[in-house]
């Protein structure tokens, strides 16, 4: 009987742990989310601008090569 009572505590305890790992992983999961979305939104104007300026400069023949 006192075996059944160990083994019953064992897995109750297992599943605490556990959920405590998933939740934890859950929630940085889900501000790492929520980082990459503000990096995102912080760098797309200067990709924007950058791209604009590769085009206009292969367009203008302006570009670093040229000027060998």
């Amino acid at each position: 009987m006192l075996l059944w009572v160990v083994w019953g505590v064992v897995v109750v305890l297992s599943v605490v742990v556990l959920g405590a790992l998933a939740y934890g992983v859950r929630g940085a999961q889900a501000r790492l989310a929520r980082e990459v979305a503000a990096f995102e939104r912080e760098v797309r104007p200067l990709a924007d601008r950058v791209a604009a300026t590769a085009e206009r400069a292969a367009r203008t023949g302006d570009g670093p090569a040229d000027r060998l």
